[in-house]
């Protein structure tokens, strides 16, 4: 599928990665040479995703890219929560699902949910390409997987993990000494400071729901309901890429409710390590305030492309900071990252148009990936590609090849293999101009090259108003469709 990614054995250069979970930097190994299981919490799809969600997404998109460039065949799953969570993100409040379905008029039942789910859904899939994020291998639903999260829940009954109440089956973190390792959580201050009447049932306010009981959901040995947010995950998890992954990646916001959940339930059935690197994205932030559907400050890619932005500028912007780093979001800042990848799609797609790419430059090369390799720090390779573009000792066929690796690792638009950046410039080839627009183009450039100024920009401005723009160069007039 992934043709522009050179075939190579897997590299001896190590790649490196900050371990949420032992908060230090490791050298990546693999659990199976030469092959990377990755699994990426999904959205719950109750609605449109943001911008913010994004970000989730761009960092399993740097991994693959960096991966599969040094050899590696990966594996890689994202989700979709289509049913059982909750609006305080554990086990309180109503199914978000439920009131997606309420703001939309459905009936609620769960073929409606599924049906309801379905364009959110697609509407994922379609963003997360415009974003210019490669697919995952699997695109699992949680709804496809209850026969899979009954039986995981039914393991973990037979070896004493759980118990029930009126509400539902809970697991003991009791149990598992190691909960909450993943962010070092102190489960004596949550002890502490809870509130007993939330569920008096709860032998600990951190126990989780594995089954929530209720009216509207699936029969089961504890009675109709639905599986737990967290039982979800695992399960998906085992079904598509197994009991042992090497990367689980999310938001940061995750890693402490709901990861140290689905940590708790594999090593409780396993009794082996359940993921060998946990990465966690930063959020990114609107006005110092985090991005989200609930805030109801959730702006869309489809709102930036409506504001004249193309989905790699918020790329570009994004690649800008460590995945780990906050991002503030301001237009501002949108327009200077327009503004350079602007300048890189000029470069590549008008000053070096027609330029054939030769071989790469291995020194150029092997510093971006490096940089890359050192826990995906975009920063620094971005500083190399501009370092490179103005590097005048290296030949244009030799840059140009290097650029076209450099976009296949970072996508954004410097090759065919990704988009037409000179389609994204609104460069328009001879055969691409309507018979009335060449005519008067021709009759400019005439009037131009006899020095009729007045005439020249009569044509310019008339031009203008059917939404051209003329550029004169040394080489002749270049024409822009500007909307």
């Amino acid at each position: 599928m992934f043709s522009f990614f050179r075939r190579k054995e897997v590299s001896k250069e190590p790649i490196l990665l900050e371990n949420s979970l032992t908060g230090e930097i490791e050298t990546f190994k693999p659990l199976l040479p030469g092959v990377v299981t990755m699994y990426s919490c999904g959205p719950t799809v109750y609605d449109h995703i943001h911008i913010g969600n994004l970000r989730a997404y761009l960092l399993p998109d740097l991994l693959t890219r960096l991966f599969q460039h040094e050899g590696y065949k990966v594996k890689s799953t994202i989700n979709f929560t289509d049913f059982g969570h909750l609006t305080d993100d554990a086990d309180a409040g109503e199914d978000k699902m439920v009131k997606g379905m309420k703001r939309e008029g459905y009936e609620i039942t769960l073929e409606n949910m599924r049906d309801f789910a379905l364009p959110y859904i697609e509407s994922f899939k379609a963003d997360n390409a415009a974003f210019g994020n490669l697919p995952a291998t699997h695109y699992a639903r949680a709804s496809d997987y209850i026969k899979e999260q009954k039986n995981l829940i039914e393991t973990l009954e037979q070896k004493g993990y759980t118990y029930e109440t009126s509400d539902g089956v809970y697991f003991d973190i009791s149990k598992f000494p190691a909960y909450g390792k993943l962010g070092n959580i102190d489960l004596n201050a949550i002890k502490a400071g809870a509130r007993v009447t939330i569920n008096e049932e709860k032998k600990h306010p951190a126990d989780f729901a594995l089954w929530k009981k209720g009216e509207l959901g699936w029969e089961s040995k504890w009675g109709r309901g639905f599986p737990g947010w967290h039982i979800e995950c695992t399960a998906m998890v085992f079904a598509t890429l197994g009991k042992q992954i090497d990367i689980h990646t999310g938001g940061e916001d995750l890693m402490y409710t709901h990861h140290n959940g689905e940590i708790a339930q594999a090593e409780c059935i396993t009794k082996k390590p359940y993921v060998s690197y946990w990465l966690h994205n930063a959020h990114v932030k609107i006005n110092d305030e985090k991005l989200a559907k609930s805030a109801g400050n959730g702006l869309r890619l489809s709102d930036l492309i409506t504001k004249g932005y193309s989905p790699l500028d918020y790329r570009y912007l994004l690649l800008q900071s460590h995945y780990r780093t906050p991002v503030n979001f301001t237009f501002e800042a949108l327009d200077g990252a327009k503004t350079a990848l602007r300048r890189l799609w000029r470069f590549v797609y008008e000053e070096y148009d027609g330029i054939i790419p030769t071989e790469t430059n291995k020194t150029y090369e092997a510093r971006f990936v490096l940089a890359l390799g050192n826990d995906l720090d975009t920063p620094g390779a971005l500083a190399i590609l501009w370092e490179l573009i103005r590097d005048k000792e290296i030949k244009p066929g030799a840059k140009l090849a290097t650029l076209h690796v450099f976009d296949s690792l970072l996508n954004l638009g410097l090759s065919k293999n990704s988009i037409d950046g000179k389609a994204e410039l609104g460069r328009l080839a001879g055969d691409e101009i309507p018979v009335e627009i060449k005519n008067w183009l021709q009759k400019r450039e005439a009037a131009r090259i006899a020095r009729n100024w007045d005439e020249a920009d009569r044509l310019r401005e008339a031009l203008r108003l059917q939404g051209y723009e003329v550029e004169d160069t040394e080489s002749g007039p270049r024409l822009t469709k500007t909307n």
